[in-house]
């Protein structure tokens, strides 16, 4: 495994909560209130893919936390994959014990996180959901989520992810 890059100062630039898009001030009040130490932070770049957002971050894409939503009949599934995974649903499924796992909709996805696909962050939700952690996650001692938008993010790590959702760490390829 490669060593994180640090981004160039000008990739990123910390916000205070009151200078956050609005669903950016709800993750960032989700954070402060689990007491998890790293803040949102906003890029200059767009952050709506794991290998937009490894870029703009100088960090490898599996360092990168994709907040994917999946649907289990009518209940939403949020899984945090590395970005360098493709979930394999039908395992996954058979993991958690579901019948079948399905990609939610754009509609479904704000439904049941309030956020818009490419922002999803693992928290700030209506809700709390079922919540599956990649596994290999934990081969960064770094990781970056989405912060509600597609340009905001926070660092955090797999543990931090773990208790922040309640999520269950799992493998997600087959």
């Amino acid at each position: 495994m490669a060593a994180d890059r640090t981004p160039e100062p000008t990739a990123l630039r910390e916000r205070g909560p009151e200078e956050l898009p609005e669903r950016s001030r709800i993750v960032a009040e989700a954070l402060r209130a689990a007491g998890i130490t790293g803040g949102v932070v906003e890029l200059d770049a767009s952050a709506r893919t794991a290998a937009l957002a490894a870029e703009a971050l100088g960090c490898e894409v599996g360092a990168i936390a994709n907040s994917l939503v999946f649907m289990a009949e009518e209940t939403p599934v949020l899984v945090l994959t590395s970005g360098r995974h493709r979930v394999a649903t039908e395992a996954l499924a058979a993991r958690l014990g579901l019948p079948a796992l399905k990609r939610a909709t754009p509609e479904q996805v704000r439904s049941a996180t309030g956020q818009a696909i490419g922002g999803v962050a693992p928290v700030g939700h209506p809700e709390p959901l079922l919540t599956v952690v990649d596994e290999a996650l934990r081969d960064h001692p770094r990781i970056w989520a989405a912060a509600g938008t597609p340009h905001t993010v926070f660092p955090t790590t797999h543990g931090e992810l773990l208790a922040l959702t309640g999520g269950r760490p799992l493998p997600v390829t087959a």
